[in-house]
């Protein structure tokens, strides 16, 4: 399981970046883009919490210094824009994300120590 989350995270970080910055027009819509902020962020950071149980902290300064850096990276095309909102909202989503995945792991492993019943 934590290898495939490793590599989903990776694979997720890669779609992220693309489309963070590349030209508008490539960018997909499916909805409301604050969601698909939030929800691309949010499984990435359960991804990353998944794949790295035991790195907490790091992981959620990694999606913290994720969200901020290709926001800031969007100030290089001029097509596109920077915005502080939006980088709340890609960290907010990423750290839910590593939090749920923690939590989630914490249960399972709480489930996993108990003893059987008879």
């Amino acid at each position: 399981m934590t290898t495939i989350s490793r590599i989903a995270s990776i694979v997720l970080l890669i779609g992220i970046a693309f489309v963070t910055l590349c030209p508008i027009d490539f960018r997909p819509e499916t909805g409301h883009p604050t969601l698909e902020r939030a929800g691309a962020y949010l499984l990435f950071g359960l991804a990353l919490g998944a794949g790295f149980p035991r790195h907490l902290r790091y992981s959620l300064i990694f999606i913290v210094a994720v969200a901020a850096g290709l926001e800031a990276l969007q100030l290089v095309d001029p097509g596109r824009h920077a915005r502080l909102d939006d980088m709340l909202v890609k960290a907010i989503g990423g750290v839910v994300g590593v939090l749920l995945a923690w939590f989630l792991t914490r249960a399972r492993g709480a489930t996993d120590k108990r003893a059987p019943l008879a």
